[in-house]
């Protein structure tokens, strides 16, 4: 099927030339990173953005944990850390 999408320049050069790289099409190289993305991990839930990548795999507990943690840190007095 043909579509239309729009790539940034920049994006679009670098793929042409790791499709070249590759020996492939770019339209092989595209439809090779779309099925990877889409069988990827992150399937079905909203792509986590930031450190939360790192614990993809990590138990809610342990992301929980993690959390509480991180918001001790955000209430630490900078008086303190003269």
């Amino acid at each position: 099927m043909k579509t239309t999408i729009e790539i940034p320049d920049p994006l679009l050069r670098q793929a042409k030339a790791a499709a070249a790289a590759r020996g492939e099409s770019l339209r092989e190289l595209l439809s090779t990173a779309l099925r990877s993305h889409l069988a990827g991990p992150s399937r079905g839930r909203a792509r986590e953005e930031g450190w939360r990548q790192v614990f993809g795999k990590a138990s809610p507990a342990a992301v929980a944990e993690l959390e509480k943690t991180m918001q001790e840190f955000d209430q630490v007095d900078p008086a303190d850390w003269r």
